[in-house]
């Protein structure tokens, strides 16, 4: 199993099941001629695509949109963020997936509005990944200049490659969590599916 594989092979299967998914593999070679700050393709594309190699399934398949992550602090407005995102439907121009843009930069401006809790500003790409609501979410991936892959993944590989999802209470609330939860074991039904964490006693 690959989830029981040392780590180095476990990178190597990791890069070698994403290099499967030939949307994927696009959307960051397209990602890179942006030359974005601290850019990163991340999120569900990432782990899908190893849910759908693990489980025999296309590559591809059940993958909603390709996100990708950067972060710019030099101007918070909406307005430079639209910049990105217009020059990022240019570069994705025909490309057979939707990819959404974010500055992560910008996410506490807007995610207490969304999500009925307080954000922190993030302070770089990496501690917004860190936050997503499972920690089979907190992955990226990015073309390096020299066309390395750089490979983000501060919980490791073995539950992506393991089919487990688990909670990662640090900002999202558990409803958020369980949402996901639910949408991913129906599409994905090998999947194991951890509670979230129950709370102090009253």
């Amino acid at each position: 199993m690959l989830g029981r594989l040392p780590l180095a092979e476990q990178l190597d299967a990791f890069r070698s099941t994403l290099g499967r998914n030939e949307i994927l593999t696009e959307v960051m070679a397209r990602t890179a001629t942006l030359d974005l700050p601290g850019w990163y393709v991340t999120a569900g594309c990432l782990f899908q695509t190893v849910w759908n190699v693990v489980t025999g399934r296309p590559p591809a398949h059940g993958i909603r949109d390709y996100d990708v992550f950067y972060f710019d602090d030099s101007d918070l407005s909406w307005q430079a963020e639209d910049v990105v995102v217009k020059a990022g439907q240019e570069v994705f121009g025909g490309l057979r997936a939707e990819v959404e843009i974010r500055n992560e930069a910008r996410v506490h401006l807007w995610y207490e509005r969304k999500f009925q809790v307080p954000c922190p500003p993030h302070d770089s790409t990496e501690s917004a990944i860190d936050r997503f609501a499972a920690t089979t979410c907190c992955l990226g991936v990015r073309l390096e200049p020299d066309g390395e892959w750089r490979v983000y993944a501060p919980h490791g590989l073995s539950d992506v490659f393991n089919l487990v999802v688990r909670p990662n209470p640090v900002l999202a609330p558990r409803e958020v969590y369980e949402a996901k939860a639910a949408r991913w074991k129906k599409e994905w039904p090998e999947l194991t599916v951890l509670p979230w964490p129950a709370g102090p006693p009253a």
